[in-house]
């Protein structure tokens, strides 16, 4: 029993505040990861831990754990959820102010230091006093958020970049009280030199007020700016959370009446008026209107929709009222799990992240240790007092594990935030890195590379008395009384091409299984069946083409006389041929997989130009098929979008599955795309390479900033405010270079319209 108990893992999220390094974030991880059956996963941009726990670990222990650690935890609000996020966006404006408000007068009171010091031309009697008044507020209240959590981590035998940043100022501040009061700093008339490079001072102690007011100062602003760009990487996902409707104008026998959304039920009827978003997901079931879906699933061209059709929640109305019957509500609504995709995305971790956070949960009491034998090295080699805690402090100050906690977590919040406005849905830094490293992609035919449903490709009408909207009016009334898949297509057809006119009535309407149907449109016999006999060349020519690219052909006879060929089929998606193009041209091979005739598969392949093709493929065809490819060395990703791929999407090493599909392949797929469209593979593939580029990047300047300056410190050649300067530019630099990928885009087609391949002119 404890086993089974033990083996029910649940998933809490916890909000975690005072986080500032990735130091912090592998404290907090190695604190969870002492209690019994827990794994966490901290995010330092998010501020988010996502902890995996057994049922008998209550969530609250694991909030006593982080306090533990010396941090604040808090479990999310799920009760009044708007109040919630009114109450959170408040908290955040609150610090936001609290914020800017310490570093104005922190730049008020430090820039006239900074200026006396630097500027000895404008050192006047006793100019080293008013310095230090103005220095003590600065190293005692503007640091203290510093001082505070240094103090907390030491009561937690813990050490952070809080503790680098408060010894540094409580160094330079010590020292410059000394100089001051027993140094001889503080003679009347004292002069002071300053150099960007540290030097001895000759007869009296160095002042160091302005490392004591720059070190707060400087970090104060990386901060500040470092918090605004950190909230616009997560700009994407608070625009999905506002999708969502907090109130809902319900219809049923009562009335009309506005409800809170949480009382909105499947079945029942809800309006949504011309601007309105859709509360929920539905089916309109009255009126007809065109919607913007462009906020869910990335999709820029407005959708038309009539009674019968899917609706989105958060669509906005364009046109005309709508009534919907709501189909899910609540976490079920697509719109629900397009935002947890994106929220578990910005989550996870990298690979390379991991080893940043192992890297700096030692990185700051290494700093330490070497910050103190610096400073042993050089009074011990003789040097000047004030050159050793010069080179003591810039140590300090300098080092900077802050970068390494910000590469990868920023970068995955605007990237992931990016693919969702673009419809493309990651689960999280694994499929990323997966994606990237992708050379094979096994596609499925109908539904992903083909509408997957019939429609009328073609209709060849002979010269006469009937012009072709007449011939298709006349069949289309006539199918009308049809069930087969191929008479609902020519109806679709004939009502499109009628542009809102409603068709004929049908009369003496009579169907023949395996023939097709006859029936009395306007007086005229109008017979849809399958071409037999003998029949104009032109309609032969007709049958022939039709019968090449596997479609199925009804010859239309009207009075008892052959009139028109209608060629019906499951047609390429606009963007196929261009998808399999661009795939190519990023060195990924395409496959073609389908469970279908291999007629029909080998039309489709040829037109795309894929060379290898499996047809009469099962579901379990498709994973063996899946399986050997990975055998043979390719890294392989799937593409499908229905319950016969769910077993090969399981089987690759990156599933993806079509936003149009079922809920079977979703959940199988480590990627969705929600507009429905295979082009937007090519677009998760570029944003994926230059996703994770970013990263390298970040990574590489995290550590490659550190290499370079900790050894300048080190031998005396960087003054403590370039070093906080500096420190605090290393991670804004990490944070901007993440934030280009809020404005990537999506290339476009070089060319457009028609493209020639293999002979045969592909209109698109």
């Amino acid at each position: 029993m404890a086993g089974e108990q033990m083996a029910t893992l649940m998933v809490t999220d916890i909000t975690v505040g005072g986080m500032t390094c990735a130091a912090c974030v592998r404290r907090v991880e190695k604190k969870l990861a002492q209690l019994e059956g827990v794994t966490a996963t901290v995010n330092l941009a998010t501020g988010l831990a996502r902890v995996s726990h057994p049922v008998a670990v209550a969530p609250e222990d694991l909030v006593a754990a982080v306090e533990q650690a010396g941090y604040e935890a808090a479990l999310p609000a799920h009760e009044d959820e708007e109040g919630a996020e009114a109450e959170e966006a408040e908290d955040s404006s609150a610090g936001d102010r609290s914020a800017r408000q310490r570093l104005a007068v922190t730049a008020l009171l430090a820039v006239p230091v900074l200026v006396l010091s630097m500027v000895p031309a404008l050192q006047f009697r006793n100019w080293q006093w008013l310095c230090f008044m103005l220095a003590a507020p600065v190293a005692v209240w503007s640091a203290w958020p510093f001082h505070r959590r240094a103090l907390r981590g030491l009561r937690h035998s813990t050490a952070t970049m809080d503790t680098l940043v408060s010894l540094g100022v409580v160094a330079s501040f010590s020292w410059s009280v000394y100089a001051l009061f027993l140094g001889g700093a503080g003679e009347a008339g004292m002069r002071m030199d300053f150099s960007l490079v540290p030097s001895a001072s000759e007869g009296m102690a160095h002042l160091y007020l302005e490392a004591a007011v720059s070190v707060p100062l400087f970090v104060l602003t990386g901060r500040y700016l470092e918090g605004r760009a950190r909230r616009g990487t997560g700009a994407a996902l608070r625009s999905l959370a506002e999708l969502a409707a907090k109130k809902v104008s319900v219809k049923d026998e009562r009335g009309e009446r506005s409800v809170p959304i949480e009382q909105l039920r499947v079945g029942q009827v809800f309006v949504v008026r011309p601007g309105e978003r859709a509360a929920t997901d539905g089916r309109v079931t009255e009126g007809s209107s065109a919607v913007d879906l462009s906020l869910v699933t990335g999709e820029s061209e407005p959708v038309e929709v009539r009674p019968g059709s899917a609706l989105i929640g958060g669509a906005v109305n364009a046109g005309g009222m709508l009534l919907v019957e709501a189909t899910a509500v609540g976490a079920d609504t697509q719109l629900a799990r397009i935002t947890r995709l994106v929220t578990e995305a910005q989550a996870g971790k990298a690979r390379a992240q991991r080893l940043a956070d192992a890297v700096a949960g030692v990185f700051v009491p290494a700093v330490l240790a070497v910050a103190v034998t610096v400073l042993g090295f050089w009074l011990g080699a003789g040097a000047d007092p004030s050159a050793a805690l010069t080179a003591c402090v810039a140590v300090l100050v300098v080092a900077c594990p802050c970068a390494l906690g910000l590469a990868t977590p920023t970068a995955l919040m605007a990237a992931t935030g990016r693919g969702a406005q673009l419809g493309v849905l990651v689960r999280g830094p694994q499929a990323l890195e997966a994606l990237q490293h992708v050379d094979t992609v096994v596609l499925d035919k109908t539904g992903t590379l083909t509408t997957g449903h019939m429609t009328v490709a073609k209709v060849t009408v002979l010269p006469g008395a009937l012009t072709q909207d007449e011939v298709v009016r006349l069949a289309g009334a006539v199918e009308q009384g049809s069930e087969h898949p191929i008479g609902r297509a020519v109806t679709a057809h004939a009502r499109r091409a009628a542009t809102g006119e409603a068709l004929p009535e049908v009369t003496e309407f009579v169907s023949v299984p395996g023939c097709g149907v006859t029936g009395r449109v306007d007086g005229r016999t109008v017979d849809v069946g399958t071409p037999e006999g003998k029949m104009p060349r032109a309609l032969a020519k007709a049958l022939t083409a039709a019968e090449e690219a596997s479609h199925t052909a009804v010859l239309v006879r009207v009075d008892g006389r052959a009139k028109a060929l209608i060629a019906v089929g499951d047609l390429l998606r606009p963007g196929s041929y261009r998808a399999v193009h661009r795939l190519r041209r990023l060195g990924i091979r395409p496959v073609l997989a389908t469970g279908d005739r291999m007629a029909p598969a080998a039309a489709v392949a040829d037109a795309l130009g894929i060379e290898e093709v499996h047809a009469r493929c099962t579901p379990e065809a498709k994973a063996a098929l899946v399986r050997k490819l990975r055998q043979d060395g390719a890294r392989v990703a799937v593409v499908g979008d229905g319950v016969n791929d769910a077993a090969a999407l399981a089987a690759a090493d990156l599933g993806i599955a079509m936003g149009t599909g079922t809920d079977v392949a979703i959940g199988a797929a480590d990627l969705t795309l929600a507009r429905g469209e295979i082009e937007a593979l090519v677009d998760a593939v570029r944003l994926a390479r230059r996703t994770l580029g970013t990263i390298r990047v970040n990574l590489a300047w995290a550590f490659g900033y550190n290499v370079v300056t900790v050894p300048l410190a080190m031998v005396g050649l960087l003054d403590p405010m370039l070093a906080a300067a500096a420190m605090s530019l290393s991670s804004l630099l990490v944070v901007a270079n993440s934030l280009r990928l809020r404005s990537w885009q999506p290339s476009v087609a070089r060319s457009r319209g028609q493209r020639t391949h293999g002979g045969k002119a592909l209109v698109r």
